[in-house]
C-alpha cells in the first residue's frame, strides 16, 4: 500500500508543515512506508489549463499522486479557505486524484474556520470520486511550541487519522 503525505504550505514557518511532518514521522515509527511531498521544495507553474500539464515538475507531482492509494494533505487555512498552492497542485495533477482516500491536516489562525476545508473536500469527492475521511485535523497556533506539535490531543488525532487512512485503504483494496 502506498501513502503520500503532502505539505502544501510555502511558508518556511508553516504550522501545517509541522502537522504533515508529525504524520510522516508517525508512519515511519509504525514501519509503514509513506512518501513525503513538500510543495515548498518544488518549483511548479500556475495551472493555465494548457501547457503547464507538460511541465516536468508537474508531471513528477502527478506521478506521485497517481501512485498513492491514500493521501494525507496538510493545508494552511487563509481567509476561510485552503491556500492557493494546494488548489494549484490539484489543478495540475487532475485525475491522478481519482479514487484516492484523502485525509486533511489543517492549521489556521483561529478556531472559527474549521469547516473551510470542505470546499476542497467537496471538489475532490465530486470531481475525482475521492473518499474523504470524515475526521480531519484542525489546529491553531496554541497546539504548537518551538516548532513542534505539542498538544497531546492533536498528536493522538493524527495517529487516529493515519489508522483510519490505513483501514479505509485496506478495505477498498480487497
Amino acid at each position: 500500500m502506498s501513502y503520500l503525505v503532502i505539505s502544501s504550505s510555502l511558508n518556511p514557518k508553516s504550522l501545517s508543515r509541522l502537522l504533515a511532518l508529525t504524520a510522516f514521522n508517525t508512519f515511519k515509527k509504525k514501519g509503514v512506508f509513506a512518501e513525503w511531498l513538500d510543495l515548498a521544495d518544488h518549483s511548479i507553474p500556475f495551472c493555465d489549463g494548457d501547457s503547464t500539464y507538460k511541465n516536468p515538475a508537474a508531471k513528477n507531482l502527478r506521478e506521485k499522486v497517481q501512485n498513492a492509494k491514500g493521501i494525507l494533505f496538510a493545508v494552511p487555512i487563509y481567509n476561510y479557505d485552503v491556500n492557493a498552492a494546494a488548489k494549484n497542485l490539484i489543478e495540475l495533477t487532475g485525475d491522478a486524484w481519482t479514487n484516492k482516500v484523502v485525509g486533511f491536516l489543517c492549521a489556521a489562525g483561529g478556531k472559527s474556520s474549521y469547516m473551510s476545508v470542505m470546499g476542497l473536500a467537496n471538489s475532490l469527492m465530486l470531481d475525482f470520486r475521492c473518499l474523504i475521511i470524515p475526521r480531519f485535523i484542525y489546529s491553531t497556533s496554541e497546539d504548537f511550541t518551538e516548532g513542534k506539535v505539542t498538544d497531546p490531543q492533536v498528536k493522538d488525532r493524527i495517529s487516529e487519522l493515519i489508522k483510519e487512512l490505513e483501514r479505509l485503504c485496506m478495505t477498498l483494496n480487497q
